[in-house]
C-alpha cells in the first residue's frame, strides 16, 4: 500500500473556473438578467471558486445585440454595471471571458487590462484556426491579461493535428492550455492520453479540462485529468451549458478537498437560480445528446432535434445521425 492516502488531501495550485454564465449562454443566446449574472457572481465568491467566466468577447457584427444578451459581448460598460467595484485582490477571484477566433474582433474589443474588471482572455479555436490564436494570446498578454488556450473539438481531430497545434502554442505566453471535450465523446483512456501529450509538448504551462457530459463522463473525465495533474479544471451550476452540460460545480467542489470550497453557497445557487430555470430551458445528458456523444458529433443536430416536433421520437434521430455518418 502507498504510504500516504492522497485522497484526503489537496494540491493547494488547483484553480476552478465556472462557466456557467459563458457555456450557459449558449441555450438562451446569453439572455441572462443582471440579477442572474450577479446572483453566480456572488456564488462564486462565497464558494471560494478562483475564476468566473462571464462571457464571450464575440463580434457584435456576427452576433447582432438585437438577437444575442450582453453575455455574448462583453462590452466593458456591461462588465462595469453589474461587477462594478469588483477587486481581485480583496475577494480572490478573478473575471475571465473567451474569445473565439474568427468570431471576436479582438484587436478593437479588448481594452488594456487596467481599463477593464476582466484578468482572463481564453482563446477558444479549432486547429485551422491556430495561426490566429496565436496572435491573439499574444496580443491579449501584451494588454496585460492572463492567457488560455482552448483547442477545440480535440476528439474529431488526428493526433497530427493535435502535435502541430501544441507545437504553435508552446511558445506563447499562455498560461494554460486546456483540454476541451466539445462533444463529450471521450472516455479516461482518451483523457490519459491528451493529457501526456499536452503536458510534454508545452513546457511549464498549466493543463485544464473543459468537459461535457453527453456520456454522463464530464465529472468522471474531469476527475482524471486532476488525479493526471490538471490544475485549471472548468464546472458549471447544475451542469448548465450547452446541450448535455458540463461538470457540475457541486459535484467538483464536492469531491476537492481543499477547504476554502465551500459547498453550501453552490446548492442555494442551485435552488434559487439554477432549478427554476429548468422550467424554461432543456439541457443535460438528454439521450439525443448521448447519441451525437456516441458518434463524435457536434451536438447542434441533437439540439435542432430537441427544438422540433416529434422531439421524442428517439430512434428517427438516431437512425438519421448513422445514416449521415
Amino acid at each position: 500500500m502507498a504510504d500516504k492516502a492522497p485522497w484526503i488531501t489537496y494540491r493547494p495550485e488547483l484553480k476552478v473556473l465556472d462557466c456557467t454564465i459563458r457555456d450557459g449562454g449558449l441555450i438562451n443566446k446569453h439572455r441572462f438578467t443582471d440579477e442572474f449574472v450577479t446572483a453566480v457572481y456572488h456564488t462564486c465568491l462565497a464558494a471560494g471558486v478562483d475564476y468566473m467566466e462571464v462571457g464571450y468577447k464575440n463580434s457584435p457584427r456576427l452576433f447582432a445585440k438585437s438577437e444575442f444578451g450582453a453575455w455574448r459581448h462583453c462590452d466593458e460598460d456591461d462588465l462595469n454595471r453589474v461587477f462594478d467595484g469588483h477587486d481581485e485582490q480583496k475577494t480572490g477571484l478573478k473575471l475571465a471571458a473567451m474569445a473565439d477566433a474568427t468570431k471576436s474582433d479582438w484587436k478593437d474589443q479588448l481594452v488594456p487590462r487596467a481599463q477593464s474588471v476582466l484578468d482572463m482572455i481564453r482563446v477558444a479555436f479549432y486547429a485551422h484556426q491556430v495561426s490566429e490564436a496565436v496572435e491573439m494570446i499574444q496580443h491579449a498578454h501584451e494588454l496585460g491579461y492572463e492567457t488560455s488556450a482552448n483547442l477545440m473539438a480535440v476528439s474529431n481531430i488526428s493526433e497530427l493535428e493535435i502535435d502541430t497545434v501544441l507545437e504553435a502554442i508552446a511558445p506563447t505566453p499562455a498560461q494554460a492550455m486546456v483540454i476541451v471535450d466539445s462533444f463529450g465523446h471521450l472516455y479516461r483512456e482518451q483523457i490519459d492520453m491528451l493529457y501526456k501529450k499536452y503536458s510534454q509538448a508545452v513546457g511549464d504551462k498549466e493543463i485544464g479540462i473543459h468537459a461535457h457530459n453527453n456520456l454522463q463522463l464530464a465529472f468522471a473525465n474531469t476527475i482524471e485529468a486532476i488525479i493526471l495533474g490538471a490544475n485549471r479544471v472548468d464546472a458549471t451550476m447544475g451542469d448548465l451549458g450547452r446541450g448535455a452540460g458540463n461538470c457540475p460545480m457541486e459535484l467538483l467542489l464536492g469531491f476537492l478537498r481543499n477547504p476554502k470550497f465551500k459547498l453550501r453557497p453552490i446548492v442555494q445557487c442551485l435552488q434559487d437560480q439554477i432549478e427554476p430555470l429548468r422550467e424554461k430551458m432543456l439541457w443535460g445528458p438528454l439521450v439525443p445528446y448521448n447519441i451525437t456523444g456516441h458518434m463524435n458529433r457536434h451536438p447542434d443536430q441533437a439540439i435542432k432535434f430537441l427544438d422540433a416536433e416529434g422531439n421524442r421520437n428517439f430512434l428517427k434521430f438516431f437512425d438519421a445521425v448513422v445514416t449521415d455518418l
